[in-house]
């Protein structure tokens, strides 16, 4: 089966078609947060301060680029263990957050917000960052400088290739594998 393609602003009205297991090609914009970003921006939250980024709609890849060599928007740029964001993810669900990207499981109160929200979690593979990055076509820091890495970056991607790891109607790749 070929994989749909996607635009990363479409998701939050995909999401209800999606199924785990499902492959998707997916383009547009997504912003990079790992544990640190993450961190702020439930600073930013609770503090009522602005977000780096609008999260309504908002896709999320759990990755810390590398600095880009020579011709590339960015360097590795693979998934990080989305587990980690576990804590903020049903926040930022209630908040709006359409989908994110990472690799291995969620929590039971990560998957119920992915169902309560209608939203998404895409699995990148892991390992493959060296060649993720060719799927980047443009990179620009927006958040959280002083993070190095794992500042918030906008990506805008072409053609990444994603694998539907849990959607939005209790399907479950991580269970059914």
């Amino acid at each position: 089966m070929n994989p749909q393609k996607l635009n990363a602003q479409q998701i939050a009205e995909m999401a209800p078609s999606l199924h785990a297991g499902d492959r998707i090609l997916l383009s547009g914009t997504v912003y990079t947060a790992r544990d640190a970003a993450h961190k702020r921006i439930m600073q930013c939250i609770e503090a009522n301060t602005p977000l780096p980024f609008d999260l309504c709609g908002a896709v999320i890849y759990y990755a810390g680029p590398t600095p880009a060599p020579h011709g590339l928007a960015v360097g590795s740029c693979g998934p990080t263990t989305a587990g980690r964001m576990d804590p903020y993810t049903p926040k930022l669900l209630a908040l709006g957050l359409a989908g994110m990207i990472g690799k291995g499981e969620r929590n039971s109160q990560v998957v119920e917000a992915i169902q309560k929200h209608h939203a998404v979690y895409l699995c990148a593979i892991g390992g493959a960052g060296a060649l993720a990055c060719h799927c980047v076509k443009s990179c620009e820091e927006v958040a959280f400088l002083e993070l190095g890495c794992e500042s918030v970056k906008r990506l805008v991607i072409e053609d990444f290739p994603l694998i539907v790891g849990i959607d939005c109607h209790g399907g479950n790749l991580f269970q059914s594998a």
